[in-house]
């Protein structure tokens, strides 16, 4: 029996190191110090790194592989400040990517674009997510390989500002394909819009933007571009520290990149907050296009539709 309790004794101390690690590939249960160091053991492969409880001032590039970034516990994985390459937290740039359960707080960056996450190559997927008190919570797209970006369950709170030459916004994607964003929650911005997107489809449905508490704030939703799909079953409140109150979701502001006709608003709920201006558009449309407008319960002092040159 000695040899055994030596063997023991001695492989304890490995496996409470392991453990304490914070930052483990689930697939080996190889442990990590620093999150980076993970990312880069996983090199171009596919694997999910597990975050333990704790709040972490450190960032990370992935440069390949498909990596899934996973709380251990949804809430207790808290990265702040610290960006890698004056961009975010998270600079994504392998081929895919899920962001779940962690929180992103306190990013600023000189150019006014410090974000929790950038994804810049691959499709993303963020659920059980938190975006707080940053000039920006998400951003990126632009390239040919960002097909599908999906937010789900996440919260946007305290974002966006127009202080630097361009705006940033609490969500700001480019992307030549799909953008879906359910049961996510949009408040208390702080500059820009809550939802700027580039997109030539988009799926936005049961969603809150609630602008009560926001100061300096532009759209709820802006399709700068065009775009076609479905905004249904959100809820919106538009409060009274706007930059510019003219309208709640906003068609082609910027140009006609992608068509918009047939893009469907209906099944949405919008009212003002107590001193908010009065007469906004619901939907403010610049395409040109016959958009599928339906049903939509709107509060006083809202109107549904204004077409814009």
């Amino acid at each position: 029996m000695r040899p055994l309790i030596l063997l023991l004794a001695l492989a304890t101390p490995a496996a409470a190191q392991q453990q304490r690690a914070p930052f483990t590939i689930a697939e080996t249960g190889q442990g990590f110090q620093h999150l980076d160091a993970a990312v880069t053991a996983v090199r171009d492969g596919t694997a999910t790194i597990l975050i333990a409880p704790g709040t972490y001032r450190e960032c990370t590039v992935q440069t390949g592989g498909k990596i899934t970034f996973r709380a251990v516990k949804p809430g207790t994985a808290i990265f702040e400040r610290e960006v890698c390459e004056d961009k975010a937290a998270f600079v994504l740039r392998g081929r895919g990517s899920v962001v779940d359960g962690i929180v992103f707080r306190g990013y600023a960056v000189p150019d006014g674009n410090g974000a929790g996450i950038r994804i810049e190559m691959g499709d993303l997927t963020v659920t059980n997510a938190m975006f707080l008190d940053s000039q920006e919570g998400i951003l990126g797209g632009g390239h040919a390989t960002v097909r599908h970006i999906t937010i789900d369950r996440s919260t946007f709170s305290g974002l966006g500002q127009c202080e630097t030459e361009n705006c940033s916004h609490a969500l700001y994607l480019a992307v030549d394909g799909l953008v879906t964003i359910t049961r996510s929650r949009f408040e208390r911005g702080t500059g820009g819009h809550y939802v700027k997107l580039r997109a030539r489809q988009v799926a936005i449905t049961g969603n809150s933007f609630d602008d009560s508490q926001g100061q300096k704030t532009n759209y709820m939703i802006d399709l700068s571009e065009g775009g076609t799909g479905i905004i249904a079953g959100n809820t919106f409140v538009q409060g009274r520290g706007k930059e510019n109150s003219s309208a709640l979701i906003a068609v082609a502001a910027e140009g006609r990149t992608y068509p918009a006709a047939g893009l469907r608003i209906e099944g949405n709920r919008a009212t003002l907050a107590p001193g908010a201006p009065g007469n906004p558009a619901f939907v403010a449309d610049l395409s040109g296009e016959r958009l599928a407008l339906g049903e939509n319960q709107l509060g006083p002092g809202i109107r549904a539709f204004e077409r814009r040159r």
